[in-house]
């Protein structure tokens, strides 16, 4: 039976809301006259029970990744060589000294070319149910190689330019081999994406807010404890729900107010789906305070401006200052903690004699 949703889509992201074994992934229209709950009604455990359990230490698959494949997948993830002219990373557009996002409208490219969505933040990316704005890539191991082959982003010419590069450079020739043992062709562009996905499975963000889900009803203030309940009774956490507020569904951007933009389609533009006009993956808000500006477009600036958007568009009502403001108290409660062990740029293995030259054309 389909959930019913609502949704406020924050996160230099949009909003989405579906069910995750549905096979559209899309969100229903909401019935809002059943949305709200009234605040007096929602006891701790209430608010504690749509975001249960706390953020996982890391998002390591089964077997668990070795530590020489997550130190490859974090000199991958640094290594501009990958990029057409050499000057541009995966760190250029998701920087980890910034929770994970550059801070841009929408990312430059290989010759400063914009990308066409806001790039969202790689900070427990991993614990998504799909990867990108339209769910195209299902995990982060395919997701890590995408933007190299994409002409508007890093501009390498194919999987075959990857490999080439990578195995002119003897040190990545020997760090393949101590991650992939006893593979007899461990450069693939496959095994980079395992690698990076390695690397960022580690990439998670604790808070306080994790505390409070684990019992300690201090670790929230009473103004977060109270924009928590305001978030909750409006219906906010219809979509933004489990342990990321979000990363779990797919929903329609303007549930009953139409989007103002409608040149990106969302998820119709992979499938061609009329059911998936105008929906994207519902985005995490944990660090929202920190990864604006907001939505698919990066149209909006301030984060309580995108509280206020939200509320219009997917809630139908206009939100008071008083809501915007307890509402944006509480988002700034989900700041977490940076992994500083991961953020520092590794020390990169030498290029060889046959390594390819920056290419600016």
């Amino acid at each position: 039976m389909r959930r019913f949703c609502i949704s406020i889509f924050v996160a230099g992201a949009l909003v989405a809301c579906k069910a995750p074994d549905d096979s559209s992934r899309q969100g229903a229209v909401p019935n809002l006259a059943r949305a709200s709950v009234s605040e007096t009604q929602l006891s701790l455990s209430d608010l504690r029970r749509p975001f249960r359990p706390p953020l996982p230490e890391t998002y390591d698959l089964e077997p668990k990744g070795s530590d020489e494949l997550v130190r490859l997948g974090q000199m991958l993830y640094f290594d501009k060589r990958l990029s057409k002219n050499h000057d541009l990373s995966c760190n250029s557009c998701h920087q980890l000294d910034r929770y994970g996002v550059d801070g841009e409208v929408t990312s430059f490219g290989h010759k400063k070319q914009r990308g066409g969505r806001n790039s969202p933040t790689v900070y427990n990316a991993a614990g998504h149910f799909v990867q990108f704005w339209d769910g195209r890539s299902p995990h982060v191991e395919h997701q890590a190689t995408q933007p190299i082959v994409n002409p508007v982003e890093m501009a390498m010419a194919g999987d075959d330019q990857i490999v080439e590069t990578l195995e002119s450079i003897p040190g990545y020739v020997s760090a393949f081999a101590s991650a992939f043992p006893g593979e007899a062709k461990p450069i693939t562009v496959k095994n980079a994406g395992i690698a990076m996905g390695a690397f960022e499975r580690k990439l998670t963000t604790p808070s306080r807010f994790d505390r409070f889900l684990a019992g300690e009803d201090d670790a929230l203030t009473t103004e977060e404890q109270e924009g928590l309940r305001t978030f909750v009774s409006l219906g906010c956490a219809s979509c933004h729900e489990g342990t990321l507020l979000g990363g779990r569904m797919y929903q329609k951007a303007g549930i009953t107010v139409e989007w103002p933009n409608q040149k990106d389609q969302g998820r119709f533009d992979v499938t061609g789906r009329e059911a998936d006009r105008m929906l994207f993956k519902v985005p995490s808000l944990r660090n929202i305070a920190m990864t604006g500006p907001y939505f698919h477009d990066g149209s909006v600036e301030h984060l309580g401006d995108a509280v206020r958007l939200m509320g219009e568009h997917q809630l139908g009502r206009k939100l008071t200052d008083q809501e915007t403001g307890s509402i944006v108290t509480f988002l700034n409660a989900l700041t977490g903690t940076l992994p500083e062990a991961w953020i520092q740029e590794p020390k990169l293995p030498a290029s060889g004699p046959k390594t390819p030259r920056p290419d600016p054309n």
